[in-house]
C-alpha cells in the first residue's frame, strides 16, 4: 500500500522508471518478470531544406513527451542535415555508422526516428544498428493502444495497427516459408506470409465492418438531436490542450483530465445550457497533432466525421504554448482532411491563467472572435457560453425554396441536416420551407424564394 501511494502521484513512464530503480534491472528474479523495464532511447531528426533548428527542436521536444508517455525515456538525441532523405536507411550510411557507435556506447533498447520510414529503410536500420528501430508513427499508435477504453476506440486503433503492419509483413524470418523464383524452387501451396497477410485482410475487412456499424449507430444518434433541434457543439483542438477540462466546466461532467498527450481517445458528449435558456451538447474526442499518422486519420474517420454533424466548433488551443501558431495550423489541416474545414468555428485561447496577457492580445488580433478562457479557474466561460450562443443563433436560417425534381438530393439533404417546416409537391419541383444550418442553406440558395416575411415584400 505504501509502494502505492509512493508512486500514485507519478505518470506512468516515471513509475515505471522507480519500480526498475528500486527493483534493478540487472536483479535476479525468478520466474516471469512482472515489471515492464523501461524501454531507453534515442531520438533521431532531420531538417530538411524547408525546415528549421527550432522546428527539429520543437518537434524532437514533443517526441520526447510522446515516447514518455508511451512509457519509455529518450537519453539522447542526434539530428541530421539533409536535403532528402536516403532511400535505404533515411540518414545515409556515414551517419548509420555513426549512430551505430552511439547506440553501443549508451546501451539503448530502441532508436526512434521522428519521421514515418518505409518498412525498407526500418529493415535496413535495424539490420545496422542490432537494435529496434521505430518510427514517430507506432509511437503514437502505441499510446492510442494503451488509452483506448472503449469497444469502438479499440477497434480503431487494431485497424491503423493492422494496416499499418500489412506493409510491414516479412518473409525471411526462419518461422516463415518463403517461395521464390527459378527451377526447382517452385512448390505447391502457399508462404506462410502470404497466409499472414490473408488473414490480416479478412481482419481489416471485418473491423471496417464492425466501424461502420457503429457509425450508423452514432448518425440515428445524430438525427434523433436534430429532430429534437438540440445544436452541438465540437471540441477540437491539438492534444493536451485542455478540451476535457473545458469539456467538464462547461458541462459540470467529471470527464477524466490528465497532463498528457491523448489522454481522451473516446467521444464523450455532455449537456449544457446557453444563455438564452436552450440546451446544446457539447462533444469532445481525441485530439490532434502534427504529422498524425494517415492510418489514424483512416482509422478515427468515425470519430473525427462527428465533428462533421456538429453546428459550431470550438477550437481549443493553449495559449502558452510556444508553439500555438503551428498547432492551430496542424488542427485546421486534420479538419480539412475530414471535410470540416468549412464549418463555423470559435477559437478558445485556454491556459489564460499561466500565460502573459501580451500573448493573449496578440492572439486575438490574428483571430477575430476569439475568446480567452482558463478551464482549470473558470475564467472567460461565461463570455465563451454567450459566444456560442449568438453564433447557434446565426447558424440556422429558415429558407424558403422550390426545388427541380432533378436536384432530389436537396430536398434530403433539408430533411437530414435541418428541420422541414413545409413541403409541397407542385409542377415545376418540391417546395420546401426548413430550417438549415449554413452547409445545407447554401446548397439551397440557389433555388431559393423570397419569403413572405422578407422586408423587401414589405412595400405599400
Amino acid at each position: 500500500m505504501a509502494d502505492s501511494d509512493q508512486f500514485g502521484a507519478l505518470s506512468r513512464a516515471a513509475q515505471r522508471r522507480a519500480q526498475a530503480e528500486r527493483v534493478g534491472d540487472l536483479a535476479p528474479q525468478e520466474g516471469v518478470d512482472i515489471i515492464r523495464p523501461v524501454e531507453r532511447a534515442i531520438l533521431i531528426a532531420v531538417r530538411f531544406t524547408d525546415g528549421t533548428d527550432a522546428d527539429v527542436s520543437s518537434s524532437l521536444d514533443e517526441l520526447e513527451l510522446l515516447v514518455d508517455t508511451a512509457g519509455g525515456t529518450a537519453v539522447e538525441r542526434f539530428t541530421q542535415r539533409r536535403e532528402q532523405p536516403d532511400p535505404a536507411t533515411f540518414i545515409g550510411r556515414g551517419k548509420v555508422a555513426e549512430l551505430r557507435d552511439l547506440v553501443r556506447e549508451t546501451a539503448v533498447d530502441t532508436v526512434i526516428f521522428d519521421h514515418e520510414l518505409t518498412p525498407a529503410q526500418q529493415r535496413n536500420l535495424e539490420a545496422a544498428l542490432a537494435t529496434k528501430v521505430l518510427d514517430r508513427t507506432i509511437v503514437i499508435m502505441d499510446i492510442f493502444a494503451q488509452h483506448a477504453s472503449s469497444r469502438e476506440g479499440r477497434l480503431q486503433v487494431e485497424l491503423a495497427q493492422l494496416t499499418y503492419l500489412l506493409s510491414r509483413l516479412r518473409g525471411w524470418g526462419q518461422a516463415l516459408s518463403r517461395q521464390a523464383g527459378g527451377i526447382g524452387t517452385r512448390g505447391p501451396g502457399e508462404s506462410q506470409l502470404e497466409v499472414d497477410r490473408r488473414r490480416i485482410n479478412r481482419r481489416i475487412s471485418k473491423l471496417r465492418s464492425e466501424l461502420d456499424g457503429a457509425r450508423q449507430t452514432r448518425a440515428l444518434k445524430t438525427r434523433r438531436r436534430e429532430r429534437n433541434q438540440v445544436p452541438v457543439v465540437a471540441l477540437v483542438g491539438y492534444t493536451n490542450a485542455g478540451k476535457s477540462t473545458l469539456l467538464n466546466r462547461l458541462t459540470g461532467a467529471s470527464v477524466g483530465v490528465a497532463d498528457r498527450l491523448f489522454a481522451t481517445l473516446d467521444v464523450t458528449a455532455r449537456r449544457f445550457e446557453l444563455t438564452d435558456g436552450r440546451i446544446a451538447i457539447a462533444t469532445d474526442t481525441v485530439g490532434f497533432i502534427q504529422n498524425l499518422p494517415t492510418q489514424l486519420v483512416e482509422a478515427f474517420k468515425s470519430t473525427l466525421e462527428q465533428t462533421l454533424d456538429a453546428e459550431l466548433l470550438l477550437h481549443v488551443c493553449d495559449a502558452g504554448h510556444p508553439m500555438v501558431d503551428d498547432q492551430i495550423r496542424a488542427v485546421d489541416a486534420v479538419l480539412d482532411t475530414i471535410g470540416a474545414g468549412a464549418l463555423p468555428q470559435v477559437l478558445v485561447l485556454n491556459k489564460t491563467d499561466v500565460t502573459d496577457d501580451a500573448t493573449v492580445a496578440r492572439l486575438a488580433r490574428a483571430h477575430g472572435g476569439a475568446v480567452a478562457v482558463s478551464a482549470r479557474d473558470g475564467a472567460g466561460i461565461d463570455d465563451l457560453v454567450a459566444a456560442v450562443t449568438a453564433r447557434l443563433a446565426s447558424a440556422r436560417r429558415v429558407v424558403e425554396a422550390l426545388v427541380p425534381y432533378d436536384h432530389a438530393e436537396l430536398v434530403a439533404l433539408a430533411h437530414r441536416d435541418g428541420t422541414v417546416l413545409k413541403e409541397e409537391h407542385r409542377p415545376e419541383g418540391t417546395y420546401v420551407l426548413a430550417q438549415v444550418a449554413g452547409g445545407a442553406a447554401a446548397a439551397l440558395e440557389p433555388f431559393a424564394l423570397l419569403s413572405q416575411w422578407s422586408p423587401d415584400d414589405l412595400t405599400d
